[in-house]
């Protein structure tokens, strides 16, 4: 099962480090059968792409809280997608995040089957993002416009081998 892990640059550094994504739990997007049952007309692959775009959303929080924690982090959103076991993630009820799983254990760096991240001109939009998701989560009209921008911006595919690369670069960009 191919699931999308949410994540930044720093937590990517650390994944590669331990050679794990973890702790568990861990929370991913993937194709569900809620999500299945709610895009009835979408194929495997716009039905991934929803996933992936899901993961995208909450690696835009993570990267704001790494923020508020005094982490120094790119504005590159990051989502790692992983091969799992069938079985190994489980899904709740919650029809606002149809897509989201919950894995109970980590995930070996070799169980990565690619890295989805921003290229360099999505940073100005990322960084807007990241200082708008207060104003958006209190109900705010042009900051969840803001918000909704980064999305505009389409996460560009890295291979595995590349990630090393991606990390030894100043902020991400190659």
């Amino acid at each position: 099962m191919r699931v999308y892990l949410p994540c930044t640059l720093p937590a990517l550094a650390r994944a590669v480090e331990a050679g794990e994504l973890g702790p568990a739990p861990l929370t991913g997007y993937a194709v569900t059968p809620a999500l299945t049952e709610w895009y009835a007309s979408g194929d495997t692959e716009e039905l991934e792409y929803v996933a992936l775009t899901e993961a995208a959303r909450a690696s835009l929080r993570m990267l704001a809280a790494d923020r508020a924690d005094g982490v120094a982090a790119a504005p590159r959103r990051v989502v790692v997608a992983a091969e799992v076991p069938d079985g190994s993630a489980s899904s709740g009820a919650d029809l606002e995040e149809r897509a989201r799983v919950r894995l109970g254990a980590a995930v070996p760096m070799g169980k990565v089957a690619a890295v989805h991240i921003d290229d360099h001109y999505a940073a100005a939009d990322i960084e807007a993002a990241v200082g708008a998701l207060p104003a958006s989560d209190d109900g705010d009209d042009d900051a969840r416009f803001t918000v909704d921008g980064a999305e505009a911006h389409e996460l560009m595919w890295y291979a595995t081998q590349e990630i090393p690369d991606l990390l030894r670069s100043q902020d991400g960009q190659t």
